[in-house]
């Protein structure tokens, strides 16, 4: 017990940082609306899946230098690429949809969230580590954690989206989204661009 309470601790914390799930999440919302915003969580959560599965597994492929640093370099222009269309983009509030649209735009947006979180190696090192830290427990404990860990990032994606998204919160907040587009995308450049320095300097180094 004392076990899954300080790994559900570690992981509860980590989700409670902003970064780049955040960012994606938020400006989502602010444009969609949180039901089309959904698709990113679920997206995000399912790449978080994956990783945590591969971790428990003992899929030592994840951590193999050369693949985590495939992953760093094409998540660092993933992330450019989508911070200079936040940057580019006219943000603005459409909560009215043509019929077949916000099925279109979901799923649009359930694609960016699994290749946002994907490609982030931090992802994957974080999960690592979590992964070394239970390594004796049983695979039916690996399991729940697993379950628990998926559903919790679910879960606050999902609240983070509908915070964000209620049609109370865009009426209160649409003067607020050319300037959180603005900072979100230029987060995501941010990170990105260090991501691929890091990777440059390390090899250089």
């Amino acid at each position: 017990m004392e076990q899954f309470l300080a790994v559900a601790a570690a992981h509860f914390l980590a989700l409670l940082i902003p970064g780049v799930d955040f960012f994606l999440i938020a400006r989502t919302a602010m444009t969609s609306g949180w039901r089309n915003a959904t698709g990113a969580c679920l997206g995000i959560a399912t790449a978080n899946g994956i990783f945590i599965t591969a971790a428990f597994c003992g899929i030592s492929l994840i951590s193999h230098p050369l693949l985590l640093d495939a992953i760093q370099l094409a998540g660092g222009g993933f992330l450019i690429f989508v911070g200079l269309a936040f940057l580019r983009s006219r943000a603005r509030i459409d909560l009215g949809h043509v019929p077949g649209t916000r099925r279109r735009t979901w799923w649009r947006n359930f694609s960016l969230g699994i290749a946002s979180g994907l490609l982030n190696p931090k992802n994957a090192l974080f999960y690592i580590s979590l992964a070394a830290a239970v390594g004796t427990a049983a695979p039916v404990t690996l399991a729940l954690y697993g379950a628990w860990m998926f559903s919790i990032v679910l879960v606050w994606d999902v609240f983070v989206a509908v915070v964000l998204g209620s049609r109370r919160a865009l009426t209160r907040m649409g003067r607020l989204l050319p300037w959180l587009t603005g900072i979100a995308g230029a987060f995501l450049v941010l990170f990105g661009g260090g991501m691929i320095g890091s990777l440059v300097m390390d090899h250089l180094g």
